[in-house]
């Protein structure tokens, strides 16, 4: 075995290429084992094993800079330099986490969970140790699906023009979570198919060299007839117009020859861009054949690949999909755009019924934005469906686009909350603050399942401007979902509880565990009443003053994070009201990047559960006698 050998990179360098290659299917074999007890980013990183090694071989980090685009694929990169030993611990807490993380290793110099950046930190990088008047190699490793990403294209637009040192690796899987597409996807796809072009690439370019030059006319027409060829007969041409050197495509499973064509990168002077053909999944059938669910995976049944998942409630998300289609039978104007998450978004079944009105644009959030404002001004009903913290990528244009002009475009917000083990990167909690103060903005989150259902039929008969419904990634609560759909009213709260001298105001999951603390306190002979804060714009003004006036203790409990979201927008409505008695007490996300775990665990560590709230109830008794004893004996 040679892998239990491996704790540097440096160690490669000893190794022949044959045993690289033996190296690789050990690698595998030990991802395929490791990730059936932690789940994680399997088929990803199964296609970028000998990619890695031939990386890691010709390259020393961490002088060389290698930069993982998002990073879910750097699982091998993690076992090369000293980690392999950790990874019982992957995405758990306080264990390895399932991207790049600069704290966990000298050679993680960059880190992101959101695609379509690498190729920017690769040039900033370039520019550093340019001025820096160092010689270090700078690498950036991108998928394809993240090459459709606006922020990707600037960034190439402005590597080809400097034409500094760097290399581009594209690995190209015909995948991001889903299958690519666009137009890029399509170029990339002609690539592929035509192996032989750069044999025709250098037989024109040896011919044009025996064109004598005789005056500028003739070196111009051959010029003008190089050009013309390439267009003609080399599918790269657009990376070689953009600036860099083209070298590929190269079968990114064969090192030898991913080894060869870094050392032909190696000998050009300005920006080189080598594509790179992987397998997404290679090794292990189950991961090859099903893409999809093998991109983000739970622990799974090593023979089949079979999730070990217990059964439960319907998830959040799955609701949601099967709503969307009941109403896309009722308005044929309903559209779904998702920025390429069809399935995370469950979206699947929708396409299936209604393919010409499901958009999948790419990993482009920002696009999408845009499109579904133009939608809604043509009279279209848009729904752009994406995770919440992806949509934060797309601010300017959720300002600029969507609520300045108040387009009625409904955003179906997934993965609002605790994410769990994808961590900080994806944690959904910044969206209410975001959002909320923006004009025009109505913003919804449903206590449960069913709750959900009649948001989106609330925002499918809303027609005067943007409306969002946020909802969490886990499983329903279980409870029976109403046949017929009805409109919320805008603004409007829920009393779940009635309470004597407090009230929790909480929204989306938190309202469980308002209710169960509420039942606890009770048994003790502590009253509290239970709200469901469902609109957090606008608010329900009439509650609101109803709490105060009535000098109830209040406690806004929310899986966001605390400054600017619901806790916030309460204690403004007060100070805006001149109510300057009103006793509210905030529990949400305090001001810090909550890491990977479970959400059970990221609830614990932020102070949202029912022993919380609880104990946040016993001290506002405790201060409030204090205070009634000190006024009265004074």
């Amino acid at each position: 075995m040679l892998l239990p050998q491996i704790n540097d990179p440096q160690q490669l360098k000893a190794l022949s290429v044959e045993e690289l290659a033996t190296l690789a299917e050990e690698i595998r074999r030990f991802l395929i084992e490791k990730l059936t007890v932690t789940g994680g980013h399997l088929g990803s990183n199964l296609g970028v094993v000998e990619l890695t090694l031939a990386l890691h071989y010709c390259y020393d980090s961490p002088r060389d800079k290698m930069i993982y685009d998002v990073g879910h694929q750097a699982y091998v990169h993690k076992i090369l330099t000293g980690r392999q030993d950790r990874f019982d611990t992957l995405r758990k807490k306080d264990g390895l986490c399932g991207f790049v993380k600069r704290a966990e290793s000298e050679h993680d110099v960059w880190e992101a969970g959101h695609s379509s950046t690498s190729l920017s930190a690769a040039m900033g990088m370039a520019v550093a140790r340019d001025l820096k008047g160092e010689d270090n190699k700078v690498i950036a490793v991108i998928g394809d699906g993240a090459l459709t990403g606006g922020m990707a294209f600037e960034a190439l637009n402005h590597i080809g023009h400097e034409r500094r040192k760097l290399m581009v690796i594209l690995n190209d899987n015909e995948m991001s979570i889903a299958p690519n597409v666009g137009a890029m996807h399509n170029y990339l796809s002609k690539i592929r198919s035509d192996r032989h072009y750069l044999r025709a690439k250098d037989e024109v370019e040896g011919l044009l060299k025996k064109i004598p030059a005789i005056g500028g006319r003739l070196a111009k027409t051959a010029q003008n007839v190089k050009d013309s060829l390439k267009y003609m007969m080399v599918p790269g041409v657009l990376f070689e117009e953009l600036g860099f050197t083209y070298l590929g495509p190269v079968d990114g499973h064969d090192v030898e020859k991913l080894i060869d064509t870094f050392h032909q990168a190696d000998n050009v002077s300005g920006p080189v861009f080598v594509h790179v053909l992987t397998t997404k999944g290679k090794g292990y059938k189950p991961a090859e054949t099903d893409f999809y669910k093998s991109h983000a995976i739970s622990p799974y049944k090593i023979e089949s690949g079979q999730s070990l998942k217990a059964v439960g409630n319907p998830m959040y998300t799955e609701v949601f999909g099967e709503t969307l289609i009941e109403l896309g039978r009722e308005d044929k104007r309903l559209i779904a755009v998702t920025p390429a998450m069809p399935g995370g978004s469950g979206l699947f079944p929708f396409a299936k019924e209604f393919p010409d009105r499901m958009i999948d644009v790419g990993i482009a959030e920002q696009h999408a934005a845009t499109l579904c404002a133009a939608l809604a001004m043509e009279g279209m009903k848009p729904v752009y469906a994406v995770y919440s913290t992806f949509m934060q990528r797309a601010y300017d244009q959720i300002v600029h686009d969507i609520c300045r002009h108040n387009a009625n475009v409904m955003f179906a917000i997934d993965r609002a909350g605790f994410v769990g083990a994808d961590g900080e990167t994806h944690q959904g909690v910044y969206d209410i603050a975001f959002m909320r103060h923006i004009p025009n903005m109505v913003m919804m989150m449903p206590k449960d399942e069913n709750e959900l259902r009649h948001m989106m039929k609330t925002a499918l008969e809303y027609n005067d401007g943007p409306i969002a419904y946020r909802y969490p990634r886990i499983d329903g609560t279980g409870v029976a979902l109403d046949a017929e759909l009805k409109s919320l009213p805008i603004g409007s709260w829920e009393r779940l509880r009635s309470g004597d001298d407090y009230a929790v105001l909480a929204c989306g999951p938190m309202v469980q565990v308002a209710e169960e603390a509420a039942e606890l306190l009770k048994r003790e002979g502590i009253q509290v009443g239970v709200v469901n804060a469902r609109f957090l714009k606008p608010l329900d003004s009439s509650m609101l003053l109803d709490l105060a006036h009535a000098g109830t203790g209040m406690i806004v409990l929310e899986e966001a994070c605390e400054a600017g979201s619901l806790g916030s927008a309460v204690l403004e409505y007060y100070a805006e009201h001149e109510i300057y008695d009103a006793r509210v007490h905030l529990m949400g996300v305090p001001d810090i990047f909550v890491e990977h775990g479970s959400i059970k665990e990221q609830r614990q560590q932020t102070g949202l559960t029912v022993e919380a709230v609880i104990s946040r109830v016993k001290a506002m008794k405790a201060s409030s006698a204090f205070a009634y004893k000190t006024t009265s004996t004074s």
